[in-house]
């Protein structure tokens, strides 16, 4: 089959143009992979599952009667122990759950300002 040697220019300039759009698109147009779009969805719906707990993490400490004792041994705890003291103290294991959540245990801890 004969081309019209006009046609050679024009496949080549959609041929580069193509490729210019996907690299101008994913370096500055904020385009993403579904791989990439997955792993943002999920590490936001974690941070919005934590930051929906935080209250009820104060609450458990409001309403704990041994509330002053474990507050005392959490500030008394240094700084990278006092995570492992809330979460001993029991307030970092939400109602329907066994397992304590540790991220949920440090925005709680950061809540409480000791």
């Amino acid at each position: 089959m004969n081309t019209p040697k006009w046609l050679k220019p024009g496949f080549y300039g959609t041929v580069i143009g193509a490729a210019l759009v996907g690299v101008v698109g994913f370096t500055w147009g904020g385009w993403v992979t579904s791989g990439t779009a997955n792993d943002r969805a999920m590490a936001m719906s974690h941070d919005n599952v934590i930051a929906s707990m935080v209250p009820v993490c104060l609450e458990m400490a409001r309403s704990d009667p041994a509330r002053m004792e474990k507050l005392e041994t959490i500030r008394a705890a240094s700084a990278y122990q006092k995570r492992d003291a809330l979460i001993a103290a029991g307030w970092a294991t939400m109602p329907g759950t066994d397992v304590p959540d540790r991220g949920i245990a440090q925005a709680c801890l950061q809540e409480l300002n000791l």
